[in-house]
């Protein structure tokens, strides 16, 4: 007795539904692969579940961007707009210009140089001595920079040596100062004037109060 047929739908349960994608996406991936080694085709395959995650697979003798660029000129369909194609061309711009700058790199370097011509070689030495002269240009300059910023730096520091030596000499002046006017006062305080001589005052008419 066969299985019995089973209606396409959607399946309700969360749980009945992830079992059956798990055991069908093993499945697909299994002829995938299988129909990849019997047949020598070029597949690729990219499948999203219900929760956002991606299982992919890919004949070992392609790649996807290629299966794609062959889907686009065989069937005639744009997959890229004009905006991707650029920023897909820039890129592929600005990685040649980094593996062109690596290996003058590398030349300058002195690396990889066996299988150079007598002009590049010349090319190279000049630029080396161009970029030698413009490092020892450099070099000059900051010297030339950092004598000048010690000469400003020696110029106030004298300044304010100046500065100091003044207000200490202004200081010492002002203490002296202090000092004999101190003593002074002290000299004022000491001093009490004496007389010489003792007057006594006699009435001018001794009688007059035993008169009186």
């Amino acid at each position: 007795m066969g299985r019995g047929k089973i209606e396409i739908k959607r399946i309700e349960n969360s749980s009945n539904r992830q079992v059956t994608y798990s055991k069908r996406r093993n499945g697909i991936m299994k002829k995938v692969k299988e129909i990849t080694v019997l047949c020598d085709a070029h597949v690729s395959l990219v499948i999203y579940g219900s929760s956002g995650k991606m299982h992919e697979f890919c004949s070992p003798s392609t790649t996807l961007i290629d299966i794609l660029d062959r889907y686009q000129k065989q069937s005639g369909k744009r997959l890229w707009d004009t905006k991707h194609e650029n920023l897909s061309n820039e890129l592929d711009r600005i990685k040649k210009e980094n593996d062109s700058m690596q290996i003058e790199l590398r030349h300058l370097k002195g690396e990889d140089i066996s299988s150079l011509v007598q002009s590049e070689l010349v090319a190279i030495e000049n630029a080396l001595e161009i970029g030698l002269a413009n490092i020892r240009n450099k070099q000059m300059e900051l010297y030339k920079m950092v004598k000048k910023n010690q000469r400003i730096l020696e110029e106030e520091n004298n300044h304010l040596n100046y500065i100091m030596q003044h207000q200490q000499g202004m200081a010492m002046e002002a203490r002296n100062l202090r000092e004999v006017e101190g003593g002074y006062q002290r000299d004022v305080r000491d001093y009490s004037p004496q007389m010489p001589f003792a007057f006594q005052v006699q009435p001018i008419q001794p009688n007059l109060q035993e008169r009186i």
